[in-house]
């Protein structure tokens, strides 16, 4: 026999059953993750008109509900002209809360003629219970920034928010 014939290859049974059983492994082992898995979130722009002008942001669009329940839980910072949008097909009435949330947010809640008709300072919270915060009207979207951007930019009651 020549070396060449003794060579075994992956056509021949006792290397297949081990290769297949690697790759099965394999596969099974890049799929376990410890981390919740999160739908990619567009990013997009918030252009806030007011009285004092024109204030803009970069800001990440959640508008699954895997989105909007994870929002900025775990986040440790978030850039003084970015924030997260949080959108809904209709009016929602519905409340936020903070838990897993490390940074101070405030949010602005708009409605469907982009009209700002509410805005909440809200605290992290590690631990239940935690408050939730809703708006004082019903709303179509959102918008969380860091605390005190609302204030700082003279952002009001009645001012309007625009996406593109």
């Amino acid at each position: 026999m020549r070396p060449s014939q003794l060579r075994m290859t992956c056509h021949d049974v006792p290397m297949r059953r081990p290769l297949i059983a690697f790759v099965a492994v394999l596969s099974l082992v890049s799929c376990a993750t410890d981390e919740p898995t999160v739908d990619a979130v567009p990013v997009t722009s918030a252009v806030i008109q007011t009285d004092k002008g024109t204030t803009r942001l970069t800001v990440e669009a959640a508008d699954t509900d895997s989105e909007r329940e994870h929002g900025l839980m775990d986040r440790t910072s978030l850039a003084a002209d970015d924030g997260m949008v949080f959108l809904f097909d209709a009016a929602s009435s519905g409340s936020f809360w903070m838990k897993d949330t490390l940074i101070p947010l405030s949010i602005a809640f708009w409605d469907e003629t982009g009209r700002i008709v509410g805005i909440r300072d809200m605290d992290p919270c590690t631990a239940d219970p935690c408050p939730t915060y809703g708006s004082p009207e019903p709303y179509v979207g959102a918008l969380e920034v860091n605390q005190g951007f609302f204030e700082e930019h003279g952002v009001v009651i009645g001012d309007h928010i625009e996406l593109s």
